[in-house]
């Protein structure tokens, strides 16, 4: 039977605070033999990677196609694009499903909880947290090849001298056919000093194609990738069988922007019910009534969650969901028998039962 416990809940809730992820608890006479605990709700994360494009035109871009024949970045961009969407699940506190299971006087059943006050086991120590979902992390744009040492040892005397860009470009593209020609005569095997052995000439190489490299983004301009993640989370209402929300934007300029943003390209997310829980039946097809003074779980539903940016699906799964199940309740009498006293292992995303037995 639901209760309003607010006192209890108050110092369930002190217990529970801290690093700790889970915490035990045990029917005793100090709590009299009753454990207080909340159902969850799910939560759907969609979690965004948008990929940074910062583009730069070289020193000498009007000259580019006339020395190197290559069409160069003209003007400075920064464009932001989504490279993927993962959608993941998870539970979240139901403050109106709160509940205190009452066990048999003398009795010691226990029961673990996470950090929401959710049940994740009765009588089973064993329980593994659940490892985190695998979630893309942002990455930092690296430098470009024009911020490296390469670039200062690219720069010949003349160029550096030369207060002209047209001249420098000149040059520029001068030094360029030089390296190329430094290059292919190591290789060949007709330059005057060349290491001997393997790893200096491997060195050598690649630092003359760091410095033509280099040379050769003074012409066509850089490109500087990074992205950036955020999540936007929504919990269903449990209500409407079809759901289609925008849970975020991403903006041209900006990246990850809130929904109500208009500057961004929206993130819908779709959610349509494939499944309601429903009340367990017996052996006669008939609706079990909920035990007296049942230890509370949840039947799921199930829905799948489509996520759309710009008209493209970028994600789609299916998930359980608690809000679209019902509430039932198992016999606490089952955990307190001296002989075969019951374990039941639950999933702290939707509150379902994922194992039951006795010991």
């Amino acid at each position: 039977m639901k209760h309003q416990l607010t006192a209890l809940l108050l110092a369930a809730a002190a217990m529970t605070a801290g690093a700790q992820t889970t915490q035990k608890f045990t029917a005793s006479k100090l709590n009299e033999y009753g454990l207080v605990y909340n159902l969850p709700l799910t939560a759907v994360d969609v979690t965004v990677e948008a990929e940074k494009t910062v583009s730069t035109p070289g020193e000498f871009y009007k000259y580019c196609s006339k020395y190197l024949g290559i069409k160069p970045i003209t003007e400075p961009s920064t464009v932001w694009t989504v490279k993927s969407v993962t959608v993941t699940t998870r539970g979240v506190a139901d403050e109106k499903e709160a509940y205190l299971v009452q066990f048999k006087n003398g009795s010691t059943p226990f029961m673990i909880l996470d950090e929401h006050n959710f049940p994740l086991t009765v009588n089973d120590e064993d329980y593994e947290v659940q490892p985190s979902p695998q979630l893309p992390e942002a990455v930092a744009a690296r430098p470009t090849i024009l911020e490296t040492a390469a670039a200062r040892q690219a720069m010949t005397e003349d160029m550096l001298r030369s207060t002209s860009t047209a001249k420098r470009a000149e040059l520029a593209a001068a030094r360029i056919y030089e390296l190329r020609q430094s290059r292919s005569d190591i290789m060949s095997g007709n330059a005057d000093q060349a290491p001997t052995d393997g790893e200096g000439l491997k060195l050598v190489l690649a630092g003359l194609q760091q410095q033509e490299d280099a040379l050769t983004a003074m012409f066509t301009g850089t490109r500087q990738v990074s992205t950036a993640v955020r999540t936007y989370t929504y919990v269903p209402d449990g209500v409407d069988d079809s759901n289609r929300v925008t849970v975020g934007r991403v903006s041209l300029t900006d990246g990850p922007v809130d929904a109500d943003d208009l500057s961004g390209v929206p993130v819908v997310l779709s959610v349509n019910v494939t499944s309601r829980g429903k009340i367990p039946v017996n052996d006669k097809g008939e609706e079990k009534r909920f035990p007296k003074g049942g230890l509370a779980y949840r039947v799921p539903g199930s829905a799948s969650l489509q996520v759309e940016v710009e008209g493209e699906v970028m994600a789609d799964v299916d998930a359980g969901i608690a809000q679209y199940g019902i509430v039932f309740g198992i016999d606490p009498d089952m955990f307190t028998d001296k002989k075969a006293p019951a374990y039941v292992v639950f999933d702290a995303q939707t509150g379902a039962i994922r194992e039951i037995g006795t010991r």
